[in-house]
């Protein structure tokens, strides 16, 4: 099954951002993986009536939200050798095509970081959806896929004594999305 941006009958559920994460993976020194998150994401669901499959994701995070737990590195990553944040203040997604069944599908789509898009694939499964406390629906999605980052025009890195880069080029994301169905 493919599904793309169009739909007919769906629910819009906006991205709870107190229950959703953007997290990354990148190695450092080519010997350890430094973890990394956004905090500061929104967005929108679409999904069709009677499917837990979306037909539409749209996602905006803000750059300067990163969080890799050191100060001296967030500074770093905010400036112009990478994310450049106050030239390019958001990172965004927007699916073209969702494919698959079932609970496990590919959501493909346009990710913008640094002034350069790019499609990506994001593997993503179902997690499940229900009523919380105040009567409100909700649903949930998790998502994984790779990007190089040399492909959005994060290029700076250092070159170690003994060999290799500081910087790793693959990029982990790893996403758990929280959404609540708007009325």
């Amino acid at each position: 099954m493919t599904t793309t941006n169009t739909s007919t009958s769906s629910q819009a559920y906006a991205i709870d951002p107190a229950h959703t994460t953007v997290e990354f993976v990148v190695r450092h020194m080519m010997i350890a993986k430094v973890r990394g998150r956004f905090t500061s994401v929104k967005g929108t669901i679409d999904v069709p009536a009677g499917s837990n499959i979306p037909s539409a994701v749209d996602v905006t995070v803000d750059a300067a939200s990163i969080d890799t737990r050191e100060e001296q590195r967030d500074g770093h990553l905010k400036s112009a050798d990478f994310f450049d944040v106050e030239k390019y203040p958001q990172i965004t997604f927007r699916s073209t095509a969702i494919e698959g069944s079932g609970d496990a599908f590919t959501v493909r789509g346009d990710l913008s970081i640094h002034g350069v898009t790019r499609e990506i694939a994001l593997d993503t499964t179902f997690e499940g959806r229900g009523s919380d406390p105040w009567g409100n629906e909700r649903i949930g999605y998790e998502a994984h896929g790779k990007i190089s980052r040399k492909d959005f025009g994060l290029n700076w890195n250092q070159a170690l004594e003994a060999g290799g880069v500081l910087v790793g080029d693959e990029i982990k994301i790893e996403i758990s999305a929280e959404a609540i169905a708007q009325k």
